[in-house]
């Protein structure tokens, strides 16, 4: 199993026990303060079939067909190159194996200057995907079974504090974003050698 953006591990650890002494979890971060923090709370926890790795997203340090499972919470939409991401991510899973992320999407239509305004309230709506859009890199890519399942809509009610001290009229932007943003369960698969 492989998390991508791991940060300080505790989903990677997690993983771990479900994937038992025979199995292994990596998880995989760009920055040294993050890898540390994940292996100290490693060493903590005792858990001993964990690697954390130093690589980006866009080039995971594995090699081909090596993992089950690829997790991510929230951070493919951060970046750049998310072909690039979900290239790699289909890469290094094993024939037959599965993509499950959360991640926020966008449902329709957004202004980039009301989008711009929304990323200061959704962190990870920066580089947030539209639904379709994300499904169409995920088959890109060659996965199947690909589903997107929402786990929360958010509304402006769930921001309106912030983004009246942020400056921002709830009430004018409203109509344009409420229910627009998505936290979702992205689910896919490689396909089975035949």
């Amino acid at each position: 199993m492989l998390d991508l953006g791991s940060g300080g591990g505790i989903d990677v650890l997690l993983s771990a026990r479900r994937v038992g002494p025979t199995g292994k979890a990596y998880g995989l971060d760009m920055t040294d303060e993050m890898l540390a923090l994940a292996r100290d709370n490693q060493r903590k926890a005792g858990v001993e079939n964990v690697e954390f790795l130093k690589g980006e997203i866009e080039q995971i340090p594995l090699p081909a067909a090596s993992v089950d499972v690829v997790i991510s919470n929230c951070v493919i939409n951060l970046s750049a190159d998310k072909d690039r991401v979900l290239a790699e991510a289909f890469r290094v899973l094993k024939p037959g194996g599965r993509f499950a992320v959360s991640d926020v999407v966008v449902r329709g239509e957004v202004q980039p200057a009301i989008r711009k305004s929304v990323e200061l309230w959704i962190g990870c709506v920066a580089g947030a995907l539209e639904e379709q859009e994300y499904r169409d890199k995920l088959a890109k890519a060659g996965f199947e079974g690909i589903d997107v399942e929402p786990t929360r809509v958010y509304r402006v009610e769930d921001a309106r504090d912030f983004l009246a001290g942020s400056g921002i009229d709830a009430d004018a932007i409203a109509p344009q974003v409420d229910g627009k943003f998505m936290s979702v369960f992205v689910r896919a698969r490689k396909p089975r050698a035949r």
